[in-house]
């Protein structure tokens, strides 16, 4: 019993990190007033990214940073359509959500003699405490963590701190509730919201690294399926706070943990039922929280100085 509560834990943590970044990428960019829906899209671009560039070099901690860049240069083109031009956030975040799977399988196909998947890496992301704990034991379960977990729990508890005790955080949340107050104080409201938008990209691209490098160990068109789409449920679950948005993440890691466990059980579940458990969770959990959680107040709406 003790033995599966952990295998249950240690599952939760491992699904919860690509949400987690994704997530924290989604509420740094709607804390500065530009909504980003385009998350699915950046973490099947980073993920894609993250696996070639780790398969090429054999070092998977250069996909892993070669994936949030890749995504970030995606946000960057956010940014330029939401800021620049006051294009519509949704629409161009629904671009990127087709433009990114298209864009990954495309090259995939390119580069991997025209599969849609890439070969596996060599070497998968090390894992945090490996040696540490007895083999299969409650505690090697829970705390034998890849290093992108470990990296995601830091990425929110600095997010936390950054938004909430720094200048830049408060300048952030200023722009988000209200542009044109901070723009007669003297904040640039466009350079916050193209460097918030573009880390949003990086923080996507990163978690879906993660789940290329970590989770698994290549690119396939399935992988990322409904992560991006359950991040962005997790932010408004969190109501666009870090910490908010972690707690949200684990419950949603906790049902796809809760997927496996089951499946590898003598109880008798439909597959069918165990694989729809976190999409059905987050329907659930935004038609009872989404009517009382209140977006920043710009949120979506382009500016422009007088």
């Amino acid at each position: 019993m003790i033995r599966s509560l952990g295998f249950i834990i240690g599952t939760t943590l491992m699904y919860s990190t690509p949400l987690i970044f994704a997530a924290l990428g989604g509420v740094i960019s709607e804390r500065s007033g530009v909504i980003n829906i385009g998350l699915e899209g950046m973490l099947a671009f980073g993920a894609f990214t993250g696996a070639s560039v780790g398969y090429f070099t054999g070092n998977p901690w250069i996909g892993f940073i070669a994936g949030g860049l890749a995504s970030g240069l995606i946000g960057l083109i956010h940014a330029i359509v939401s800021v620049t031009f006051h294009g519509d956030q949704v629409v161009s975040g629904i671009a990127i959500n087709f433009i990114g799977p298209g864009l990954a399988i495309f090259l995939s196909r390119k580069l991997f003699s025209g599969a849609a998947m890439t070969i596996p890496v060599a070497n998968k992301i090390p894992k945090f405490l490996s040696g540490v704990f007895p083999e299969n034991s409650f505690m090697e379960n829970v705390f034998k963590q890849d290093w992108t977990t470990v990296i995601a729990f830091l990425t929110a508890i600095l997010m936390w701190f950054v938004l909430y005790k720094t200048v830049l955080g408060l300048r952030i949340m200023a722009v988000g509730e209200n542009p044109e107050a901070a723009d007669t104080l003297g904040i640039s409201v466009r350079k916050i919201r193209y460097g918030a938008v573009i880390t949003s990209g990086v923080l996507a691209g990163l978690g879906g690294a993660s789940m290329s490098l970590a989770v698994a160990s290549n690119f396939f068109p399935t992988l990322i399926s409904g992560q991006g789409f359950i991040a962005l449920a997790a932010m408004i679950f969190g109501k666009w706070k870090p910490h908010g948005a972690l707690g949200a993440c684990l419950i949603f890691g906790l049902a796809q943990a809760l997927v496996v466990y089951l499946g590898g059980t003598t109880i008798e579940v439909s597959t069918d039922l165990l694989n729809m458990l976190p999409y059905v969770m987050t329907l659930v959990i935004l038609l009872g929280v989404v009517g009382s959680a209140n977006a920043p107040a710009a949120d979506g709406q382009p500016y422009e100085k007088e």
